[in-house]
């Protein structure tokens, strides 16, 4: 094994890639570990020009993509007899070896992981780039089902000069559009084939085209319709059948146009999809809390309102004898008698009454007491307008004269 590749220190072989060796490798300038793909260039004169100048086609290519499902390029160079590629190291699993366990993967997910592919290729194909060789080989998982797409090894610029001759097949046979069998000139919906094929086999766990030999697969890509894959997985909703079935149709004008379309629909799809980790509903009590603003505001204005009434003072116009004179008046002399009976008390005269509210409103200033009024809250009750009954009524006033006449009595 080789152990430097321009300034790079190689730590170890990753792999074979479409067209050399793929290193794990050490950047020294930054300290970054880095991917670096080979091609050996000990080839006849003719085949050596061909395969350099679409190696540094690839460079040139993948350089110009930004997009997070696609494969970062760094640096391109030249070793002797061998040209490489410093790239994004990406630590994750080919989706092949997913699929290679033998078992469906779940809707959900196997949406999730090619609408990520759709979407990295509609950025590609948006700057001219075809890729050319869609297959689950070029696709990293990375972390938390993360996609990038790797080896636009063959991937053809618009503006290109190096073309592919007409009958030359690049690419996978299983993974090949109708166009790139026949050797016809390929744009961006040649993509979308491929991705179809690969949908199709995440969801079904099989490939749509099968043989014992490349012409037979290749036949059947061109001649045969695949099974559809809902009658191969029950799970499989009936909008998703038809979207696969669109991006495999044989016909350029029938087929998804772009992949944008593609990754809209599968979106639209998976929206559609029941979630299965939400959660499930519980019974529960209804309790209705209330408003934390509103009581707050309420227990202020409450407050409010007892510190003004605890300040209120008895007016200085307010007279009380009168008040007490009026109450009296408005009492029935049978009910006076009957007290004054029951207190041992003789009934003052007027005259007296007044004199002794005369000497009471008189007082010594230095020992009168200040009186401050007590803020009492009273309760009003919704909905009862019948009127107090008399016998308490008049049982409060004779209370009232009551003590009137106590004070009286003291006072003479």
């Amino acid at each position: 094994m080789i152990m430097h590749l321009g300034r790079y220190e190689i730590i170890g072989e990753l792999g074979q890639g479409a067209m050399g060796i793929v290193y794990k490798a050490r950047d020294p300038l930054i300290d970054r570990i880095v991917a670096i793909k080979t091609i050996n260039l000990a080839l006849a004169l003719d085949e050596k020009a061909e395969y350099e100048a679409r190696f540094y086609q690839e460079a040139k290519a993948a350089g110009r993509l930004s997009h997070p499902n696609i494969v970062t390029v760094y640096d391109v160079g030249k070793s002797g007899d061998v040209a490489y590629i410093a790239m994004e190291f990406l630590q994750g699993r080919e989706l092949r070896d997913i699929l290679n366990k033998g078992r469906c993967l779940p809707v959900n997910q196997v949406l999730d992981i090619v609408i990520q592919v759709a979407l990295g290729l509609s950025y590609a194909h948006e700057h001219g780039i075809v890729h050319r060789d869609v297959k689950p080989a070029n696709i990293m998982v990375v972390h938390d089902e993360f996609i990038k797409i790797t080896d636009f090894g063959i991937a053809r610029m618009a503006s290109s000069t190096v073309l592919t001759q007409t009958g030359v097949v690049l690419g996978s046979p299983k993974y090949m559009s109708p166009e790139q069998v026949l050797g016809k000139s390929i744009d961006q919906r040649s993509d979308i084939f491929s991705l179809g094929i690969m949908l199709y086999e995440m969801l079904t766990g099989q490939a749509p085209f099968v043989g014992e030999t490349i012409n037979a697969v290749m036949y059947q890509t061109i001649n045969t319709t695949p099974p559809s894959p809902g009658s191969l997985n029950a799970n499989i909703p009936s909008m998703l059948t038809f979207i696969v079935a669109k991006a495999m149709a044989k016909r350029l004008d029938d087929r998804y146009q772009n992949a944008k379309e593609f990754a809209d629909d599968l979106r639209a799809c998976r929206d559609a999809l029941p979630r299965s980790n939400a959660r499930p509903k519980t019974a529960t009590t209804s309790v209705q809390v209330p408003n934390a603003i509103h009581i707050a505001s309420q227990i202020e204005a409450e407050l409010e309102d007892s510190n003004s009434a605890a300040n209120i003072r008895s007016s200085s116009n307010f007279d009380s004898f009168d008040a007490t004179m009026r109450l009296t008046s408005m009492t029935s002399p049978e009910d006076i008698e009957e007290l004054n009976k029951t207190l041992k008390i003789t009934r003052p005269s007027l005259d007296a009454m007044n004199q002794a509210a005369l000497q009471a409103v008189k007082p010594n200033a230095a020992s009168a007491p200040i009186i401050r009024t007590i803020p009492v809250r009273v309760s009003k009750s919704k909905g009862t307008n019948a009127p107090r009954p008399t016998r308490s009524r008049n049982f409060m006033l004779l209370m009232i004269i009551l003590l009137v006449l106590l004070s009286l009595a003291i006072i003479f």
